[in-house]
């Protein structure tokens, strides 16, 4: 008769074996599950943080140009306020004119009905019917004539004024709002620079040194000596080098790339406008073979960037937070064109 023998148990040990190798296993399936991803290469945050600075910059120079459209505006509608009372106070003394031919009328026997209407409370429309101008003497009449025209003329200034403040409305949000995104994209790179240690980001400054120079030293510039205005506006430039890069500043002490050429050629005498759209159309435009030491030189498509050309196939620019004003190869960005001032 075949016999059945019951299999045999596992030990206490080897329970306890099976469950540890078990628990181990879960324990690292649970980890795997959670890790954190891997943290980003030094290269890799260059590269994250030079993009952030370029849709910083790009805010920047909507943010310059929205700046110089609210000076404008300010300016413009200063001015026709003070048109508006200006002429406000000749009405006052039109109609004080006016005033005097009526008393004196009364004086000499009693005041045309048509006239002390002109003087009531609310002539205002009653000067609209040229009817009443048909009782009056010539006198009377081109007074008449002279207040309407001087009405006509406030109310269009009055409307001037007005949609020019609703203008200026809109370009206050709109600078707030481009402010806002700059600094947002600004903080957002300073975070992805923050996850390197400190040695990766001293690693980073002496990489970028090697590749640029903000004291000026061991960059050959060539043969060709700058000259005339552009020269006197890169030497201007150049002794800000090392200076710092900031959104919407404009020098002595830092500047942004737009703020930079404004303030070189502002040195050399020449008046060019705020941002890089606009000095895009300063001057006369020129191709790479054309540079010459002091030209503008614009980068990137949509023209977010300029520097001033420092011979050799350099620029000196302000170039961003990171780097601020120094010399670079052009090679390092997009180069569009060349713009020759005066």
């Amino acid at each position: 008769m075949a016999s059945h023998r019951r299999p045999k148990q596992p030990t206490r040990a080897r329970v306890t074996v099976l469950t540890s190798v078990a628990a181990a296993a879960v324990a690292l399936t649970a980890q795997s599950a959670s890790a954190a991803p891997a943290k980003p290469s030094k290269d890799e945050v260059k590269s994250q943080v030079d993009a952030l600075y370029e849709e910083a910059e790009q805010a920047t120079e909507k943010f310059n140009g929205a700046k110089e459209r609210q000076e404008t505006l300010e300016k413009e509608i200063g001015q026709i306020q003070d048109q508006v009372a200006r002429g406000q106070g000749e009405l006052n003394d039109l109609r004080s004119a006016l005033g005097s031919m009526a008393s004196a009328q009364y004086r000499n026997g009693g005041i045309d009905p048509s006239l002390a209407l002109l003087l009531s409370e609310d002539p205002d429309s009653y000067l609209d019917k040229a009817s009443t101008l048909e009782h009056l003497s010539g006198k009377q009449v081109e007074a008449v004539q002279k207040i309407q025209a001087k009405q006509r003329t406030l109310a269009q200034q009055r409307q001037e004024a007005a949609g020019k403040l609703a203008d200026l409305d809109a370009t206050r949000k709109e600078l707030a709002e481009k402010k806002k995104v700059s600094s947002e994209k600004l903080a957002a790179a300073q975070a992805v620079l923050n996850t390197l240690t400190a040695q990766e980001r001293a690693a980073l400054k002496d990489e970028e040194t090697r590749a640029s120079r903000a004291d000026g030293q061991r960059v050959d510039l060539g043969d060709v000596k700058a000259s005339g205005r552009a020269g006197a506006a890169l030497a201007a430039a150049k002794t800000k080098l090392g200076s710092a890069y900031i959104s919407g500043h404009e020098g002595p002490n830092s500047f942004d790339c737009s703020g930079l050429t404004q303030w070189a050629y502002k040195q050399a005498n020449v008046s060019i406008t705020r941002t890089t759209y606009t000095q895009a159309n300063d001057g006369t435009r020129i191709s790479r073979s054309q540079l010459q030491p002091g030209d503008l030189v614009f980068f990137y498509g949509d023209l977010h960037h300029v520097g001033l050309y420092a011979g050799n196939n350099m620029t000196l620019h302000a170039s961003n937070p990171r780097g601020g004003v120094k010399y670079e190869s052009m090679d390092n960005m997009p180069f569009q064109f060349g713009v020759r001032i005066g």
